[in-house]
């Protein structure tokens, strides 16, 4: 067997020793210490399954040991391998947990199916010592399933794939113009009428074509928490966004009060069924806040992690400004403008959720008109919004749309898929650089960390979600760990390099990514309108 030592993401240090392999067999026992018991229920699932060993509980000569270790960072880790064991030891169970992915990738791609396709193979890894600790403690993937549905299995097999490369938290974007997909108790219209929709726009929102089959999905209360949990047990936390007060037509057409019905007959609306930004937003009213603070309260208990996401973006001020009852709010509060009126919105979440003991997070939107002191943001449009919020002392997860954004298109060649916005190829996603350079020391330690975005307009399947992320999460998922160089003088080649075997256990994972030398006969959308922009993106 070849062994392999391309690990990705890279680890701050790795040691390797001449001497010869080890190896796990039928003997081979998993050694558990205090607080790694669930690490080692989820390691026997997973390398148990893919070797078919039976990695029998206790200690013996032959054994992988796992253990917690104070001294360690919280989510770092130690692996080493002896003779005839392997230890390794976090600062956490969550630096254990780390440290086991990195178990799995030291014995091969096949250590990455779901069963043994050798029966009688004999399992070998390098005698290495691997010290590794992550960059930041934000390390995101946003899954867009408001555009399209993905199924329950679809939403764990993504986070198996992000537990795999090493990344802690899922923002999960749930409700959008074109369709609404958690249950809420309360409100059973959310779902019952904003989860579906009746055709939906194939391509972009230019194209002239349309796939006329209604589409829709949702999530019960029971998968959201079988979610939460199944993420929980892999070292995840979940964000939920619910977004206000844009980007709200699926709740609109649910609930037609919500919407501005002074300027729009809302109850003729229904779940947007093309792509770009609906012009109908919530009304700035005691019931519509009434409203979202019963849905937030059914939120709250559903997901226990510090931060809910509220988005707050690409809110259209029109129907605001045409509304008697907006500007009645207005001049009550005495907001000068409709952006200050966002902000009461916003900022209202904001206070809502601190009393109990949450934190806002939002698009960078927010920032404007002031933000509520403990709320955080969300840098998409540039690094600028990121920025600001460090100066004025808010947290910042970073992820501009021109490096991170997987919607966008991974060549400019002809056969690319529905191509959108700038061409970001995997080189591009690698010589991502989280922190500006014009922070101080201080405002960059509010960088809590960075995230990669996967936008489904586009995305009818989930084999198109893997082709428009991988590989290029994993080039995100290093950014996003390792102590990189700067942006110029990172080693792409040989990242490169390493990635010629993390293919291979793309594949056995089952990943439809776009391989290097373009897509597949089949993962090609001839004659489907994309909207390709052309040049380098800003730089801001």
């Amino acid at each position: 067997m070849t062994m392999s030592i391309d690990l990705v993401p890279a680890p701050r240090e790795l040691r390797t020793d001449a001497a010869g392999p080890v190896r796990l067999g039928p003997g081979t026992r998993l050694a558990a210490g205090p607080g790694t018991e669930g690490v080692a229920r989820r390691l026997r699932e997973t390398l148990g399954a893919a070797t078919g060993l039976p990695l029998a509980d206790g200690d013996g000569p032959e054994r992988i040991e796992l253990a917690v270790d104070p001294e360690l960072p919280a989510e770092g880790y130690r692996l080493a391998t002896g003779e005839r064991h392997v230890r390794i030891e976090g600062g956490s169970p969550a630096g254990v947990f780390w440290g086991t992915q990195t178990l799995r990738q030291l014995l091969g791609p096949d250590a990455f199916r779901r069963a043994p396709v050798r029966p009688d193979r004999v399992w070998e890894l390098p005698r290495v010592t691997v010290e590794d600790a992550p960059r930041f403690r934000w390390r995101g993937l946003m899954l867009d399933v408001a555009r399209h549905f993905l199924p329950k299995d679809g939403v764990l097999r993504y986070l198996d794939l992000m537990a795999a490369h090493k990344l802690n938290v899922f923002h999960f974007h749930l409700t959008d113009d074109q369709g609404w997909r958690i249950e809420i108790e309360r409100y059973p219209e959310l779902t019952a009428t904003g989860s579906w929709r009746a055709r939906t726009k194939w391509g972009h929102r230019a194209s002239p074509l349309w796939d006329d089959k209604p589409h829709g999905g949702f999530y019960s209360q029971d998968d959201i928490r079988e979610i939460v949990a199944y993420a929980a047990e892999r070292h995840i936390t979940v964000v939920p966004e619910i977004d206000v007060p844009g980007h709200s037509q699926a709740a609109i057409a649910a609930y037609p009060e919500l919407g501005n019905t002074d300027v729009v007959d809302t109850a003729a609306l229904g779940v947007w069924d093309t792509w770009g930004i609906s012009p109908n937003v919530l009304a700035p009213t005691e019931h519509t806040l009434r409203f979202y603070e019963a849905v937030f309260e059914e939120v709250l208990a559903l997901f226990p992690g510090e931060f809910i996401h509220v988005g707050g973006d690409e809110c259209p001020k029109d129907q605001w400004r045409r509304s008697a009852v907006a500007k009645a709010r207005m001049e009550d509060l005495k907001l000068p403008n409709e952006d200050a009126l966002q902000s009461w919105f916003i900022g209202h979440f904001a206070s809502w959720l601190a009393a109990r003991g949450r934190r806002l997070i939002g698009w960078d939107e927010i920032l404007e008109g002031g933000l509520a002191p403990g709320a955080a943001v969300s840098s998409w449009r540039g690094y600028q919004g990121g920025v600001a919020a460090a100066r004025a002392g808010h947290d910042v997860v970073m992820c501009p749309e021109q490096y991170v954004y997987l919607d966008h298109r991974q060549d400019g060649g002809a056969d690319e898929p529905v191509p959108i916005g700038y061409v970001r190829t995997l080189e591009d996603v690698y010589r991502f650089e989280p922190v500006p350079a014009e922070l101080t020391e201080e405002e960059a330690g509010r960088v809590l960390g960075t995230q990669a975005n996967v936008w489904t307009e586009v995305m009818e399947s989930p084999a198109r979600v893997d082709y428009q992320t991988f590989p290029r999460l994993a080039a995100f998922a290093e950014v996003a760990w390792s102590p990189l160089a700067a942006s110029a003088r990172r080693d792409f080649a040989a990242f490169e390099r390493r990635m010629t075997g993390h293919y291979r256990r793309l594949d056995a994972l089952g990943v439809s990514y776009r391989p290097p030398a373009g897509p597949r006969p089949w993962q090609r959308r001839p004659g489907v309108l994309g909207r390709p922009l052309d040049g380098p993106p800003p730089n801001k």
